[in-house]
């Protein structure tokens, strides 16, 4: 297992809606999976950045998150950036869910997040990204 933490890029226009993200998923959201660092970025500009220098393992994006939502910028992300890194969407309402299957999203998470749910779906989407283990 690499001591580098993987990095997670966490988007809101809403400072409070990143940290509750930060705070459910935490710092280590498995023991396999290990350490996480986060990006926490209030921008559309921010995102694009970051994705397009290609180092986040993982991106939480919000639903809700103003001009723009998570859900639509999900899709851009996914149809525009070969080997887009996996991507979470956190909704407010557990009828959103269909949107973020629209935005070809991996997986969803639902406020009031609930922080053994958050981590369990982030390790297993971090888990499902890495590429299979060559031994011989």
């Amino acid at each position: 297992m690499s001591t580098t933490p993987l990095k997670i890029l966490v988007f809101s226009h809403r400072p409070e809606v990143r940290e509750t993200i930060v705070t459910a998923v935490g710092r280590r959201p498995a023991a396999d999976v290990g350490r996480v660092a986060y990006l926490e970025v209030g921008t559309v500009s921010e995102v694009l950045m970051a994705m397009d220098a290609g180092d986040i393992d993982l991106a939480i994006l919000d639903g809700e998150a103003q001009p723009t939502g998570g859900i639509g910028l999900s899709r851009q992300l996914k149809n525009e950036i070969t080997d887009c890194p996996p991507i979470v969407i956190a909704v407010r309402r557990k009828d959103d869910r269909w949107l973020a299957t629209w935005s070809q999203a991996d997986a969803v998470l639902v406020h009031p997040l609930d922080p053994l749910t958050a981590a369990e779906t982030v390790a297993d989407v971090l888990r499902a990204k890495r590429l299979p283990l060559v031994r011989g």
